[in-house]
């Protein structure tokens, strides 16, 4: 173990003992403020340029990135960017500001090195986030690649869903170096029924009519049914979308030794075999038509080969800001 992961875990516990959506917010906050040469001296990560990778038609500056959810409304993008991923993924956003869920809504699974959440994208609405990542432009370094998340907002009606879509995206594409369409949470009521095949086709289609500049990804639920997954995959290979996300939280609990009678999405390492099985179907399916983020279990050591890009998320909470360095320096690993 790196010097820098163990002091994380030397100081984990008393990290733990705070609720864990304060010390999120608390991370947010730091990572505004604090200096890049500290940022960078703490993720070990000092050379994130070192092994950079073209995906989509877009250079990476390297295979690790951060997945949604983290940073819902781009407030850090500096601070990520010192850290030394090669990506992040902002969002999810919604065309309007919402509150999501109540609270209690994020929940540690120590033992398992797990999350469960149920956030239901809070966030304060696309047009500020495009604001923001507009701002940080002139601060960030060649190669870092800004995803934008887009949803449906929680009190919008299913008939009126892909317009949400499509507000969300008129206001982010011009300041997203890609767009993710998110049909997967599990914590907005009726938002995975967007997963049917015609359904999803047409938003994609109506997305890319309306801007083509910014590439489209489609982020997938892992609990789909495998004839379900197989059939989306090989409808959106033809389609205008240009990448998978694989893939969001699970509503199972796949093989936890410290089970949490909790509602949302499950994250983290009990989600790794279904992530390297997905990948592996979509790449069977798609060949290179589709760029593939693999997301979901990824930590130390763990490889999902047939992926372009690795995003983290739940790893960062348990292993620290030096788990960036050890993904980056051995990147080639782990995606």
């Amino acid at each position: 173990m790196s010097p820098r992961l163990a002091a994380y875990r030397a100081i984990r516990p008393l990290l733990f003992a705070t609720d864990p959506e304060a010390i999120h917010h608390f991370t947010l906050a730091a990572l505004r403020v604090a200096p890049g040469w500290l940022l960078r001296l703490v993720s070990g990560a000092r050379r994130a340029d070192a092994r950079p990778v073209d995906v989509m038609g877009l250079r990476f500056r390297n295979r690790i990135g951060l997945g949604a959810g983290f940073d819902k409304d781009a407030v850090a993008l500096v601070g990520w960017a010192a850290l030394g991923f090669g990506f992040v993924e902002v969002g999810t956003v919604t065309p309007l500001p919402q509150p999501g869920n109540p609270r209690p809504r994020l929940f540690r699974l120590a033992h398992d090195e797990a999350l469960i959440n149920r956030m239901g994208s809070n966030n304060s609405g696309a047009v500020a986030l495009a604001a923001r990542v507009a701002a940080a432009r002139p601060h960030l370094p060649a190669g870092f690649v800004v995803g934008v998340n887009i949803g449906r907002g929680r009190d919008t009606p299913d008939d009126r869903a892909e317009d949400d879509y499509l507000a969300a995206h008129r206001a982010v594409a011009g300041a997203a170096d890609y767009v993710a369409v998110n049909v997967s949470s599990p914590n907005t009521p009726g938002l995975r029924d967007l997963q049917d095949p015609a359904r999803l086709l047409a938003l994609v289609g109506a997305l890319a009519a309306q801007d083509a500049a910014a590439p489209l990804i489609v982020k997938l639920a892992p609990d789909l049914a495998d004839t379900a997954f197989d059939e989306l995959v090989v409808a959106l290979a033809d389609s205008p979308a240009r990448g998978l996300i694989l893939a969001n939280t699970t509503l199972t609990r796949p093989m936890l030794r410290a089970p949490l009678d909790e509602a949302g999405g499950l994250s983290g390492p009990p989600l790794l075999p279904r992530t390297r099985e997905l990948v592996h179907r979509a790449r069977s399916l798609a060949g290179d038509r589709l760029a593939i983020i693999a997301s979901g279990g990824i930590g130390r050591g763990e490889t999902v080969g047939e992926a372009d890009l690795v995003a983290i998320w739940t790893a960062l909470v348990y292993h620290g800001p030096g788990i960036i360095g050890e993904l980056v320096g051995g990147s080639r690993d782990h995606a």
